[in-house]
């Protein structure tokens, strides 16, 4: 009779289960003009985002294991006071600010997070 080491037995429950891997799924709620999402590997869901010129609300979602903060920059500079923090996966934020069009950047001011650093077009 073969004997199969308890860590094996062990990791094929845990896999049978799903790891808990998965992102709760989030509702976005109504009238929310843009939605950003930070997923694993510390990143943005997408590398350009667009939005309309004027008052945006803004929708953070956390589908990654850590925290995040989110804030607009234009020309390297906060905008204003916004900034949009998550905690742990499943966290949610949401909040609103006036943009004029033009380029501006999404980004994490976490220490290590520069990666997530997208586009955001207004027009």
């Amino acid at each position: 009779m073969r004997r199969t080491p308890l860590a094996l037995v062990s990791f094929a429950v845990l896999a049978s289960c799903g790891g808990g891997e998965s992102a709760p799924e989030t509702t976005v709620p109504a009238g929310v003009d843009l939605v950003v999402k930070a997923v694993p590997t510390i990143r943005w869901d997408a590398s350009s985002y667009t939005a309309p010129a004027g008052e945006i609300d803004v929708f953070l979602a956390n589908d990654d294991n850590v925290k995040h903060d989110l804030v607009i920059l234009k020309d390297d500079k906060a905008v204003g006071d916004f900034e949009l923090k998550v905690q742990k996966r499943g966290d949610t934020d949401q909040g609103t600010i006036t943009l004029e069009p033009g380029e501006y950047r999404i980004y994490c001011i976490v220490p290590g997070h520069g990666s997530m650093d997208s586009t955001l077009t207004v027009s």
